[in-house]
Parts: C-alpha cells; structure tokens; sequence
C-alpha cells in the first residue's frame, strides 16, 4: 500500500527529474502523469498508484511548495470529472490508455452531449439517433447548452439506438471526435453577453464502434456515473473558508462600512454560515468518495450550490446599491472558463442564473434527493414502460 511517506518520495524523485522552473509546462505534466502523481487514486499506467484518493492532497501540496504548474484544472472541468471517472470505469484498456493522459495534462479538451432542445430536464427522451452501419454508428441530431464545445476535441455522447424500447433502455453511449465530418458547433449567447454555450448539430458523423463506452442499450447505466460525478465536480469542489461567492461579499462588507445596514447584516450572517456549512459538507462527501463512486448526496450538494450562489450574488448586488448595477462588459465572447470571482458583482449575479440549469435542473434534483436519499415515494409516471417510438413528443 502507497502510503504518504512513499508519495512525497516519488514527488522529490519527480521535482529532481523535472525541476518546475526549467522544464516546460507540459512536459511537466506529462512526467506527473507517467509518475503516477496525477491522479493517486487512479490504476498505475494511467496516471495513478492504487493509492487512496486522500492522499492526493499530499502530492499537490509538495507540488504547490515548489511552485509546479497545475494543469489548469477549471479550463478542463468537463473532462477531469466527468468524462475521466467514466472511461476509467466503462472504457476499454486501449480506449484508457489513449484518452486519459492527454485529457489530464489539459491537450485535449472533453465537453458533453447529453442535453437536447427537446431532452433537458428529461433526459431520457432524448432523440439523437445513432444507426449502426457495420463497424461504425451513423449518429444525427442535435445538443444544445454544450459548455466549451467550441475548444473541445473529444465529448462524451449519448444517442438513441434502439427507438421500440422504453426510452431508458434504448440509449448507448459514445465518445465523439468534434473534429469529425457532420459536426457543427454554434454559439449561444448568454445573458451575460458571452457564449460559452454551444449548441451542437450532428450530421451523418460517423462513430466507429471502438469508441464505444460500455454495452449497446446500457447508456443510460452508463450516464448515470457521468452525472453524478457531474455534480459532486459542481457542488462539492474543494474551497478554503470564505471561498468562492460568499467570499467576495464578506470583503465588500469589510472594506466599505459605508453600505452597511442591520438588515444586510443579519441576511450576511445567514449566508456565511449556510457557505461555511456547505464548505463542510463537501469536506464529508469527499471523504465518502474514498470507499466508492459518488452516489445521489451530490445531488444534494449541487442542489444547495445553486441555491446559495443566486441568493449571495442577489445580495451582493443589493450591498453594492447603484454599483451594483454596473456591467464590465457585454463584448461577445467564447470564453474558456467560467470565473465567477474575477468578474463584476454583476456578472455574478447574471452568471449564476445558470446554476440552478446546468448540470441538472433543481427541480429534478429535488426528485433526486427526495427518491433516492430520503426514500420518500416516486412521482407516478406513465412513460417508463412505453417505446420511445410511441411516446408523445
């Protein structure tokens, strides 16, 4: 067993080897990689030692002390926690071996077609449809809501192929090279004037059946272990105490006496404390990963994160008075990542419109945890047992 004695061992034998201030950036990360330091937790050869993902908190330390790059860990999001835990669990040896290294070191870019104008809070109704033709799927459709679609090279896909089933059952699962002949990828300007949206048209792209995650018609399966990494990656990231949003209004609150009020006050007070709490509880589910997969509490942490980043940008705005009005800049851009705390209290309050959206609505995550946490009854639904073909659309 690797214990954190071995692993700072190995990340002096690495520092020594790949000095950070000589060696550049991505050679850097790929020694990590090859040193099994990227991922501790991961299988050796791809990127890990078998070592308990706690102890990754040890390599990233001595790493940080002698300042090593990190591999910009909020630019690839999409493929560090949702694509990478999928392959690791579904993928192939061959399908392991080629895509994971890349995607950690940040070279290659994932993003994830899941959403359809038509599947969103339903997923499962989605109609994307993927046809076999010999050694490849012939997939047509279209997503939408698709973060950095437009700087992705790989994303994870999941399309019909068999429409007589009931619409859980009839669904597989696909890695996509965007780069592919058929794909079109397309802004979508959001309310905050940017568009790091896309929405995806896929036409006649050919998928080989080697880029398959899993069995055909076990991509629901397949997704839920995507999805719910998803949302510990959205509501569980690890933050120090005043991170993040709440963060940003305490500092306000310090530095400007000025727009201080009684009642501001008690509703800070209140909010500081559900973020402390939050903070805490991601602490918890983290450490709950160590035994196993994420389960449905990410649900609830996603959930919780959504909630407090609109009630705390509301405030802020509210703190701030006319200032808070203010908008730094409604210039169309594609930006490669969301930062929520190197904009404006404006753009904060605009951008976090979508967390209540993105990565699952509230409203079916409320479903989530009251199902499959609390073990209250399921709602009625008259559709599990229909084809897709027959549902009503």
């Amino acid at each position: 067993m690797t214990d954190a004695a071995e692993l700072r061992r190995r990340t002096r034998e690495l520092l020594t080897a790949h000095p950070p201030a000589g060696t550049d950036r991505l050679d850097f990360l790929r020694a990590r990689f090859d040193a099994g330091l990227a991922w501790v937790h991961y299988p050796e050869g791809l990127g890990g030692l078998g070592a308990p993902r706690s102890l990754q908190a040890v390599v990233d330390a001595e790493l940080a002390a002698e300042g090593a790059p990190d591999n910009d860990p909020r630019r690839i999001g999409i493929g560090l926690g949702m694509a990478a835990p999928t392959i690791l669990q579904y993928g192939t040896d061959e399908q392991k071996r080629r895509l994971l290294r890349p995607l950690w070191t940040g070279e290659e870019v994932w993003c994830q077609l899941f959403s359809e104008p038509g599947a969103g809070s339903d997923l499962a109704a989605l109609g994307t449809r993927a046809v076999r033709d010999g050694e490849d799927w012939v997939v047509n459709g279209q997503k939408v809501w698709t973060s950095s679609a437009h700087l992705a090279r790989w994303a994870i896909l999941i399309a019909r192929t068999d429409p007589d089933v009931p619409k859980h059952r009839g669904i597989t699962y696909f890695v996509c090279d965007m780069t592919d002949p058929g794909v079109e990828v397309r802004p979508l300007r959001q309310i905050t004037g940017e568009a790091e949206f896309n929405e995806v048209f896929l036409t006649d792209v050919r998928i080989p059946d080697s880029r398959r995650l899993g069995d055909v018609g076990d991509g629901w399966r397949v997704a839920q272990t995507t999805l719910n990494n998803e949302r510990v990656a959205i509501g569980g990231t690890p933050i120090p105490r005043e991170g993040g949003m709440i963060g940003k209004i305490a500092a306000t609150w310090r530095e400007r006496p000025e727009l201080r009020t009684h009642d501001l006050h008690q509703r800070l007070l209140g909010l500081w404390v559900e973020a402390e709490v939050a903070r805490l509880t991601g602490v918890r589910l983290r450490q709950q990963l160590v035994a196993g997969q994420p389960g449905p509490e990410g649900a609830g942490m996603k959930l919780n994160f959504a909630r407090l980043n609109q009630e705390i940008s509301g405030l802020e705005v509210e703190l701030l008075g006319e200032e808070g009005l203010l908008y730094d800049d409604w210039t169309m851009r594609r930006p490669e990542l969301v930062d929520f705390t190197g904009r404006d209290a404006g753009y904060r309050y605009l951008r976090s419109k979508g967390n209540s959206i993105e990565g699952g609505t509230s409203e079916v995550l409320l479903n989530i945890v009251a199902e499959r946490v609390l073990g209250l009854p399921a709602e009625p639904r008259t559709d599990k047992d229909v084809a897709w073909k027959d549902l009503a659309r």
